[in-house]
């Protein structure tokens, strides 16, 4: 089956364009690895409609059902290639099974860097932060601490002392820090520990503790991670010549989400933007329409 679209990631990005061509009656094929910053996320507090908060994997599983019900179809595969003949694209996965689409729609997120310590993952989305814009205020008042690498935790320690004076920033390894960076954190009386931390005391996904190699531990109700290093998962997409910056974000139109390859387009965490939900998902909204947009011209 030659789909109308093909969408690389099932996000909140991906799921939501799925939603806007299913209910243009477009043939959708969506092909996601089951995993992504989504999947891991055990809620998120600053959504419409969701005041007391809601997981990633139930947004993930709602969608689903939602795009299943529209006649949109889904494979856990990763995607291992994709190449554009004369008349449509070909996706081919890393078991060798291939499909072919009239467009495709990039919405594969971005990869997180952390180290992978005992009781961080429980706690991802309930005490533990990554997007200051997202999370900011579930730490107002609060005793928090930022655990990074750094220069780029210090900066997160600056922006998260606007909701909390009470925090503390532990630099993971004793990452190499800047005079400046140093002497920003002494202005706002943010204290530097420099250490490995080993794992995290939680209850049910509330932080009580970091604990540090040299039996050091801080007690604490919130963690921001801050380690740099995060990448736009752009690789595919680099394969067909699409256009990104330094740090590997997708250039796209800003009112179409097409990127510079004519019927390719990119969606959420991949391009430069705050790394809201919504924000993910309004791209993944808006890029449908014009895919429809562009589907319908290619029918006359």
């Amino acid at each position: 089956m030659n789909y109308d679209c093909i969408i690389i990631g099932g996000g909140p990005a991906g799921l939501q364009a799925a939603i806007q061509l299913g209910r243009y009656m477009r043939s959708v094929l969506i092909i996601d690895a089951g995993e992504g910053r989504s999947s891991a996320c055990r809620k998120y507090s600053n959504l419409l409609g969701f005041p007391e908060g809601v997981s990633g994997e139930t947004l993930r599983r709602r969608g689903l059902r939602q795009v299943e019900n529209l006649g949109v179809k889904r494979v856990e595969e990763v995607v291992g290639h994709v190449h554009k003949s004369f008349t449509e694209f070909i996706v081919q996965t890393q078991t060798d099974r291939v499909y072919t689409g009239k467009s495709v729609l990039f919405a594969t997120g971005i990869r997180d860097a952390f180290p992978d310590v005992p009781g961080l993952k429980e706690c991802l989305g309930i005490s533990v932060y990554l997007c200051p814009d997202c999370d900011g205020y579930e730490v107002k008042n609060r005793r928090t601490a930022v655990w990074g690498r750094g220069d780029s935790g210090a900066a997160m320690a600056e922006i998260i002392h606007y909701w909390t004076r009470d925090i503390v920033y532990v630099n993971h390894e004793a990452f190499p820090l800047s005079a400046e960076k140093r002497a920003g954190l002494e202005n706002k009386k943010i204290p530097v520990y420099e250490a490995v931390v080993t794992h995290l005391t939680h209850h049910g996904g509330q932080l009580q503790s970091l604990h540090g190699s040299n039996g050091e531990a801080w007690s604490v109700e919130k963690t921001f991670l801050a380690f740099g290093g995060s990448r736009p998962q752009t690789g595919l997409a680099d394969t067909l010549g699409v256009i990104q910056d330094e740090k590997g974000h997708v250039h796209v139109d800003p009112r179409t989400k097409m990127t510079n390859i004519d019927g390719v387009w990119a969606a959420g965490d991949i391009l430069m933007h705050s790394q809201l939900v919504s924000t993910a998902a309004a791209d993944g909204a808006q890029a449908a329409v014009w895919i429809h947009k562009y589907l319908h011209r290619q029918s006359f």
